[in-house]
C-alpha cells in the first residue's frame, strides 16, 4: 500500500480499536487502512519502529486476523 496522505511519513500505523499495527510497506488491503483513518482512531509511533509499536501493546496485523472491535480509551 502506499501511503496514506495523512500518515504519508509513517510506516507503521496502529488501530486503537483493535490493537493492531500495519506495515503500510508490506500490506496491500486499502480498504482496511482508509477505514480506520477515516474513523479517526489511527495512531502513528515515534520512532516509527515495530518495537515502538510492540512497545505499547500493538501486534502486527497479518491478513486474516481479527481482533474484537473496542471503543478507543483515548
Amino acid at each position: 500500500m502506499d501511503h496514506h496522505p495523512k500518515f504519508e511519513a509513517s510506516r507503521f500505523l496502529g488501530d486503537k480499536r483493535t490493537q493492531l499495527v500495519y506495515d503500510l510497506q508490506s500490506w496491500n488491503d486499502d480498504d482496511v487502512i482508509n477505514e480506520f483513518v477515516g474513523l479517526g482512531v489511527a495512531l502513528c509511533f515515534s520512532p516509527d519502529e515495530l518495537p515502538e509499536a510492540r512497545n505499547r501493546g500493538y501486534t502486527l496485523a497479518t491478513p486474516g486476523k481479527k481482533r474484537m472491535h473496542r471503543a478507543p480509551r483515548a
